[in-house]
């Protein structure tokens, strides 16, 4: 169940993709975006855009099935592209399904691309979908010549919207086909091992602290009030909220330095324990990224 509204999830959509926007107007638009390799940044945001719009079309259709997503994936072209038009449209788009979903309401039967079947899930998944391209579109200004300074570009997220994107990502984590089939992750299963992610920045009362147990064949995962673990997980990860989502969404490494335009205003996410665990998890619980 999602930690923010229904209501919440509209409204973020619009001013995550506002925020966005501000990034645009002094943009290289042809400045590649280093946590989306082989993008522009014009095509980062057309991408961006067309998922809106994609989303727009399921629920306004009361989609039963599929829906073509050529809007999402195909980011060819767009060498020549002027900022102002480029950020109107993704603002128009944003607004409209903003709309599209207020008038839907949360729970009508629509096609979801995993379980829910019902616009909440898409209010929520596109949600976070901005969140996490805003981020690629700071680092892609920060690098680019005729932007402002890196120090001018730092990207944030707020405790609530961080944490439900988190809660997302671990609900996305939990599904049967993050093991069909995975050997990597599979090698760690039903051995007692644990991760645990532990926000470093966040209140108390936020309870931002994710326990995932590797069972014989499921993953699973909580939050677990605090002081209520008695032993240790095999490893931990603890950093900044909008760190932590930035290493699960595979735009920090677990492994090496971070490059530049990506790390400025991140702060350090210590890792502990066993290494090699956390690159199967990722590797296995990301695999809707990849498709």
């Amino acid at each position: 169940m999602a930690s923010m509204s229904y209501d919440r999830h509209c409204a973020e959509i619009v001013a995550q993709t506002a925020l966005l926007s501000t990034r645009l107007s002094d943009a290289d638009l042809s400045a590649p975006v280093p946590s989306c390799p082989g993008w522009t940044l014009a095509q980062l945001v057309r991408h961006l855009g067309g998922a809106h719009r994609w989303v727009d079309t399921i629920i306004r259709t009361r989609a039963t099935g599929p829906v073509p997503d050529d809007l999402v994936n195909d980011v060819t072209g767009y060498a020549d592209v002027d900022a102002a038009a480029l950020g109107a449209w993704l603002t128009e788009g944003a607004e409209q399904l903003a709309d599209v979903l207020r008038a839907a309401g949360p729970d009508t039967a629509v096609w979801t691309v995993a379980p829910g079947g019902t616009p909440a899930f898409w209010a929520r998944r596109m949600t976070h979908e901005t969140v996490v391209h805003r981020a690629d579109a700071t680092f892609a200004t920060a690098r680019s010549p005729a932007g402002p300074a890196p120090a001018d570009r730092p990207f944030a997220v707020v405790e609530d919207v961080a944490i439900d994107a988190l809660d997302e990502w671990m609900s996305f984590g939990s599904l049967p086909v993050v093991l069909e089939p995975k050997p990597r992750i599979c090698a760690f299963m039903g051995a007692g091992h644990s991760l645990r992610f532990r926000a470093t920045d966040a209140a108390p009362e936020a309870a931002a602290d994710w326990l995932i147990s590797l069972e014989a064949d499921a993953l699973t995962w909580h939050r677990p009030a605090t002081g209520t673990l008695a032993t240790p997980t095999t490893t931990t990860v603890r950093g900044a909220l909008s760190d932590l989502l930035l290493l699960v969404y595979g735009r920090l490494p677990t492994r090496g330095p971070t490059p530049g335009p990506v790390g400025a205003h991140t702060g350090p996410v210590e890792i502990t324990g066993d290494l090699d665990l956390l690159d199967a998890w990722l590797d296995a619980v990301s695999f809707w990224l990849k498709e």
